[in-house]
């Protein structure tokens, strides 16, 4: 398939990239490079010292003969995605080209309005040029699992069936963003049902769960392919910031009561993900809402996790509880469905120790590229 990977320099679009690569697919990267600017913005940077993009697809056609073109330009910008889609008549358009980190979102109104524009304009460009140009495209957008909240009800796959006064319909499962990043989410998957119903297009909307891991298959290839892995308190995880924080030292700091649960998955399932769904197109006029995630834990019980893995290399850890610099439920119910990339043919990979203690020797390799005042929260909801 002719597939387009906006967004494709980042920490899920990279190795996603590589991995249709090696499938046999005709990948081509979008990607404007504000994701490395970011990094100049906050005074951060990747454990993980990161090749520049035309280092890595250069790479990657010496290990491989395969060739990934390369598009630098934003989505906000119409006729440059107008002569990409004319360029490279995609079959299917795998969206990550968007600021994914919450706590960005609530730094000021200046973030909150950047997130919004980047996200929900790009987004929007991009229905328009399948609609204009490849009205067949398969739209498979990465949505996240933030878009539910924390109701205290089961979360279905992005519909739910209710009955009302003696009526019964199927509508969109209700939506509780918890920060403005999350909010651009929710009109993203609006805007799409809405272009599904009006123009007919195709689209997968993958409500994925918070990613871990490092490498995979094609980026283990050479050092130049190596993944980035965010670690401060804007862009990194949980755990992450645990991993970190074990590797150089720190106590180990759990926001609030540790109490709040959401799904997880590893980087190597997000990439069979996105070609499960590549490969199982939508139907003309369908929106599909899959739920991509394999397991869920809550902060508490991914501190005990990095806790062990720590141990186990003879690392002493202390962890301590902080105050919660977001608004958030601390103790909640969460039972999430996610079954029908399993019905796809996903075989999960869990989260185990030796999963964790390869995140953290590599941590602990790269130790001395962490900033410490970066794994603390600056950010406040409040």
């Amino acid at each position: 398939m002719r597939i387009i990977v906006a967004g494709g320099d980042g920490f899920c679009g990279w190795p996603t990239a590589l991995y249709l690569s090696e499938k046999g697919h005709d990948v081509s990267i979008i990607d404007n490079m504000v994701r490395r600017k970011i990094d100049e913005e906050l005074h951060s940077n990747s454990v993980t010292p990161i090749a520049s993009l035309e280092e890595r697809v250069a790479k990657w056609k010496e290990l491989t003969g395969k060739e990934i073109k390369v598009y630098e330009g934003d989505l906000n910008h119409y006729d440059f995605l107008t002569l990409v889609f004319k360029n490279e008549r995609p079959e299917a358009f795998v969206h990550f080209a968007e600021q994914r980190s919450a706590p960005y979102s609530m730094i000021d109104r200046e973030h909150a309005i950047y997130t919004h524009n980047n996200n929900v304009n790009g987004n929007l460009n991009v229905l328009y040029a399948i609609k204009e140009f490849e009205p067949d495209c398969h739209l498979v957008k990465l949505g996240t699992m933030g878009e539910y909240g924390q109701p205290n009800i089961d979360i279905e796959e992005g519909y739910i069936e209710i009955e009302h006064k003696g009526r019964k319909d199927t509508l969109p499962f209700p939506k509780q963003p918890g920060s403005f990043y999350h909010l651009t989410k929710v009109h993203d998957t609006h805007n799409i049902q809405f272009a599904c119903r009006i123009w007919g297009i195709r689209a997968t909307d993958l409500h994925q769960g918070v990613v871990y891991g490092l490498e995979t298959n094609e980026t283990r290839r050479d050092p130049v392919l190596t993944n980035r892995l965010d670690y401060d308190a804007v862009f990194g995880t949980a755990l992450n910031r645990f991993i970190i924080q074990a590797a150089t030292g720190h106590d180990i700091t759990v926001y609030g009561a540790g109490g709040q649960t959401r799904g997880y998955l590893n980087i190597e399932d997000t990439v069979r993900c996105i070609e499960l769904a590549c490969e199982n197109p939508a139907d003309r006029g369908e929106l599909r809402v899959y739920n991509q995630f394999t397991e869920s834990f809550s902060v508490k019980e991914l501190a005990e996790m990095v806790t062990k893995a720590a141990n186990s290399l003879d690392i002493e850890t202390t962890v301590k509880n902080i105050e919660n610099p977001r608004v958030e439920k601390e103790e909640h119910y969460y039972n999430a469905m996610a079954t029908k990339l399993i019905d796809l043919g996903l075989e999960p990979h869990l989260l185990t120790q030796e999963v964790l203690v390869d995140i953290l020797k590599a941590a602990i390799e790269h130790k001395e590229r962490v900033i410490k005042d970066n794994v603390m929260p600056k950010v406040t909801w409040k």
